[in-house]
């Protein structure tokens, strides 16, 4: 958007008309030639001579190059610019910790994607760097479970490192069973002294919590205390068998801390319970202050110049062959 910075400044616009009304030309003597008989040509004549003076008059051109010179010099006065929209940068909104389950049945090769076959985990790592990619303004942590938990990726907003370290990740490394409870007690540790309000946390599983140590829901408690709210999402077929998805568990977790809970059985249910949590936790922008302005006054500055230069080229010759 086209504007000036200093609008007020184009009052003066009328200020060379004021100073030609209220102020008296200016005069210069001419020099004159000795007589020595002119009291006798007065006289004769019977006239009084008067003081001689020239009053400087100028063309109806040089009057409108004055009159632009004028103008030009006012708009590079008033800032002339252009304003751009005012960027939108992405507020850093919460702190969001990744808990994803690498225990051994995370290998079953039972998820299909572009008609191949891959395992769980497989499947979880591409649709999730999709959902990472989405997240720019979020703080992320990943933490890795099965017997125990682990952290792999600290808090930041680097996602680029935590893409890297889920790629490098694989089924088996933090043991062979399950331990939700652990997941989530290890993770509320991670926002400890953070001052940001927001927290998340997302637990991705397939299994069952192993019983060892702090229960899934007394965990789940400890962070509705700390205002940590919990999504969880099971992985695979809920058979209701007890080594299959536990949802009963993972629905009382996300309901204690505030969260929602998503079934996942294939890539696809998968990516819709991301986009679904993409719009329940939004990304926050906001604008900058100061919007990205273009100056242009050096655009009627120029013209003045050029005009000035030129008039005083014209006057200039005018002196020189006519007098």
């Amino acid at each position: 958007m086209f504007e000036f910075a200093y609008i007020w400044v184009f009052l003066f616009l009328p200020a060379p008309l004021l100073v030609f009304w209220l102020m008296p030309p200016l005069k210069q003597r001419k020099e004159a030639l000795k007589f020595p008989a002119f009291s006798d040509v007065e006289k004769a004549s019977g006239q009084k001579a008067g003081s001689g003076a020239w009053v400087s008059k100028r063309n109806v051109l040089q009057w409108i190059v004055l009159s632009l010179i004028w103008i030009a010099t006012l708009a590079a006065l008033a800032s002339p610019q252009i304003v751009g929209e005012p960027e939108m940068k992405v507020k850093t909104a919460r702190n969001f910790v990744i808990a994803a389950d690498i225990s051994f049945s995370m290998a079953n090769s039972d998820w299909e994607i572009d008609g191949e076959r891959v395992t769980r985990w497989e499947g979880v790592k591409q649709v999730l760097n999709a959902f990472i990619e989405k997240r720019a303004g979020d703080r992320l942590a990943l933490v890795f479970f099965g017997s125990n938990a682990y952290l792999q990726a600290p808090l930041t907003t680097d996602h680029d490192v935590i893409r890297f370290m889920l790629g490098e990740t694989d089924v088996g490394m933090a043991g062979q069973m399950t331990g939700i409870g652990k997941a989530i007690g290890y993770s509320l540790k991670i926002f400890e002294g953070d001052s940001i309000d927001q927290k998340v946390l997302l637990l991705l599983t397939d299994g069952q919590d192993d019983g060892r140590g702090i229960f899934p829901t007394d965990a789940a408690k400890m962070a509705h205390k700390d205002s940590v709210k919990i999504y969880t999402i099971g992985i695979g077929e809920a058979t209701g068998k007890n080594d299959g998805l536990d949802e009963q568990t993972l629905q009382e977790i996300s309901r204690i801390a505030d969260g929602e809970y998503f079934l996942a059985e294939d890539p696809e249910q998968l990516g819709n319970a991301y986009n679904t949590l993409n719009e329940l936790e939004p990304i926050e922008y906001e604008a900058e202050e100061n919007a990205p302005v273009t100056l242009l006054f050096h655009y009627p500055l120029g013209i003045a110049m050029v005009l000035a230069f030129a008039l005083a080229l014209i006057r200039g010759l005018q002196k020189l062959f006519f007098g």
